[in-house]
């Protein structure tokens, strides 16, 4: 960020929450709101609320003594790098818009949207647990599982936008159908449905206090957990050669449970000199990443 007067905006839209914080320079959040998404009111709807959230924020940036230069809003699916939403399952009124360029409009300052998880992994690369990283890659474990790229301090998006959808990398060729279309996606085997699937039905939250307490069926769970992730990773690790693994995401708070056998899996499928110079790490800015991503993604910022 070039002008230490400036502000950045940052926010995240969930299927359920909408969220969003003014961040200075140096990553630090001022001021933030939270509200329902209500995506069932329309697009129009939605866009009205969420430009009177924003002009919000940059009135108290102006009281701070700061000129918000731009936003960056996360969205969950695929999103272009021309900002239109080609697919988000959980906010179906905004597929087709470019999102973008109505923000711009009604803003009048510029706005970049991108996957929520990229947002995230920018988040963590630049202020959380990837810092002094240069190319790493951050997973959020939950409802599925998310991912972003991060190559030689930049965001990683390849030629349309769309990259590193680590969760519907195919594990098993035969597998379990996924939304997506395909079947045996990792996301199949490694998010909280998963997990319980695993547990014979029980929550995560369960399994991990059962597991706490050495119950061999919930240690089970979270070990195929972490078999199918050391998998995948695996293939990763050879082909980039990444500094850093980051976790997050709902299932992470569970991270010493599941990451003895993603380190196993790793060490016995991946090049040994490859995993023993990575760092396999859970997230450090919880909910924060993708607002402080989303700041560091309108400012440009590279690392």
């Amino acid at each position: 960020m070039v002008d230490g007067a400036s502000g950045y905006i940052g926010i995240d839209i969930g299927g359920t929450n909408l969220r969003g914080a003014l961040v200075r320079p140096g990553g630090e959040v001022m001021a933030r709101f939270r509200s329902k998404s209500a995506i069932e009111g329309g697009a129009d709807s939605f866009l009205m609320r969420l430009t009177e959230e924003i002009d919000r924020l940059i009135v108290e940036a102006r009281v701070s003594g700061l000129q918000v230069s731009g936003v960056g809003v996360g969205v969950p699916g695929l999103i272009g790098s021309d900002g239109v939403i080609h697919s988000s399952v959980n906010l179906r009124p905004l597929e087709g818009m470019n999102l973008s360029r109505s923000l711009e409009d009604r803003l009048g300052i510029p706005v970049i949207s991108a996957n929520d998880a990229n947002l995230i992994a920018l988040g963590e690369a630049w202020a959380g647990a990837g810092q002094g990283m240069r190319s790493l890659m951050v997973i959020t474990i939950g409802t599925g599982l998310g991912s972003g790229l991060i190559l030689d301090g930049k965001l990683w998006t390849g030629a349309g936008g769309f990259a590193a959808e680590f969760g519907h990398l195919t594990v098993e060729p035969e597998g379990i159908p996924c939304p997506c279309g395909n079947r045996g996606c990792l996301e199949q085997y490694v998010s909280a449905a998963a997990l319980s699937r695993y547990g014979r039905g029980k929550t995560p939250e369960v399994l991990a206090l059962l597991a706490g307490e050495g119950d061999t069926d919930a240690c089970a769970a979270f070990e195929t957990l972490g078999y199918w992730l050391g998998t995948a990773l695996a293939g990763l690790v050879n082909t980039l050669n990444l500094e850093g693994v980051i976790i997050g995401g709902g299932v992470s708070a569970s991270f010493d449970l599941f990451a003895p056998a993603v380190l196993q899996t790793l060490k016995q499928r991946a090049f040994p000199r490859m995993v023993a110079a990575l760092k396999l790490c859970q997230a450090a800015l919880g909910d924060d990443a993708g607002l402080v991503g989303g700041a560091l993604l309108a400012a440009g910022k590279s690392f």
